[in-house]
């Protein structure tokens, strides 16, 4: 595999990232939500200063794309009036929170996000931009898939539980002194050799033999955690995704003006409030055994400077072909920025053609080496033969 360069940091709204296709401008909600007025006119900043497409990220936030450097600062004057800007860069990267899209008005989730997000803002200083929170905090965990360093969970039998990401169990705290005892925990990662040169994660550093201070080991079991989330109608609205994670602005318009708010995932899907049907609307998936989610692909060339190829239309044309329960990640280069974990299937473009790792991550050794897109769209088995 080729070299590449990991940046080591996510982009923001203040602090954007060039791509191929011009700046990316992320967008983080606060409480992992969007009302309609946010929704319709983030939708309308990506028709005007964009190229009209939205992706819904792996932190559940979404980033306009194709944004000028001219039309950044128009971007930044709108967001600000729809109260969906921190007040610098360093807040802004600090403010990474996963909130439960399951949550309810009586488990205290939307309370203690917002009590995060606004202690986030004066520190701790030193956190990695990539070091997050999860409040996950309904009867099952919704959220332990997903990437998070800190935890905000509830135990088996229903106690509130701080968690550090790498251990079994966590330790009891009152409703009222929950995001207190998370922030010590970052302080404690940070004190304690955590993060150097601006990176690290929780779990890595107490697999390194990090000695996790008493009061933050707990033994308190947390609660089950719910089946993998799919397209469909849940309790508090309906569950949809978007092929390979992206939107047009039109139908994030059509979704402003049907929801009463929009709640973000982790999953690259939306929970839109309210709704007791499926949204229907072109580049939405609304079926839960639909081909698209067996795969995962980067924006790929042209989009994305650092890809070799076009990784989308391959992962399109193969998605039929993957086995219910598999996943497959085509990936333009070996950062494997859409899916870091190992997937049944890895596709990595170089500029030999693809590698294929199986049972990995693009960060493992290929079985194969060199593979063409046309000879795996004509010929699919390559993909499953043993060699």
């Amino acid at each position: 595999m080729s070299a590449v360069v990991i940046k080591g940091w996510c982009p923001g709204a203040l602090r954007p990232m060039c791509s191929g296709d011009g700046l990316l401008v992320r967008i983080r909600p606060h409480g992992g939500r969007l009302d309609a007025k946010q929704a319709a006119g983030i939708a309308a900043l990506a028709e005007r200063y964009g190229n009209g497409l939205i992706d819904l990220t792996n932190r559940a936030n979404l980033q306009i794309r194709g944004v000028s450097e001219e039309g950044h600062q128009l971007v930044i004057e709108e967001l600000s009036r729809l109260h969906l800007l921190d007040p610098d860069p360093g807040s802004e990267a600090r403010r990474n929170v996963l909130v439960t899209p399951f949550r309810s008005a009586s488990d205290d989730s939307c309370v203690l996000a917002a009590d995060l997000e606004q202690r986030l803002v004066i520190g701790p200083a030193s956190l990695p931009t990539k070091f997050g929170f999860a409040v996950d905090c309904g009867t099952q965990r919704a959220l332990a898939g997903a990437s998070a360093d800190i935890r905000i969970e509830r135990g088996i039998a229903g106690e509130l539980i701080v968690r550090a990401d790498g251990v079994e169990h966590g330790c009891p705290v009152a409703p009222g002194e929950a995001v207190k005892v998370a922030l010590a925990l970052a302080e404690w990662f940070v004190n304690s050799g955590g993060a150097k040169s601006g990176r690290g994660r929780m779990a890595a550093h107490i697999r390194a033999g990090a000695d996790l201070p008493p009061a933050f080991r707990g033994q308190l079991e947390p609660a089950c955690r719910t089946a993998a989330p799919r397209p469909g109608l849940y309790p508090q609205g309906a569950m949809f995704g978007a092929a390979f994670g992206q939107l047009t602005h039109a139908a994030l318009a059509h979704l402003a003006g049907c929801a009463q708010g929009l709640r973000m995932t982790p999953w690259r899907m939306i929970l839109a409030e309210g709704l007791r049907e499926m949204p229907q609307c072109e580049g939405l998936i609304t079926q839960a055994a639909d081909p698209i989610l067996r795969v995962v692909a980067c924006s790929g060339a042209p989009a994305c400077g650092a890809a070799h190829a076009d990784t989308r239309a391959l992962a399109a044309a193969l998605a039929p072909h993957i086995t219910a329960g598999e996943r497959l990640h085509v990936s333009g280069c070996a950062k494997g920025c859409a899916h870091s974990p190992p997937a049944a299937l890895t596709l990595v473009a170089t500029t030999e053609g693809f590698d294929l790792v199986r049972g990995g991550s693009t960060h493992d050794a290929p079985t194969l080496r060199g593979l063409s897109a046309g000879h795996m769209i004509t010929d699919h088995s390559v993909l499953t033969r043993e060699r």
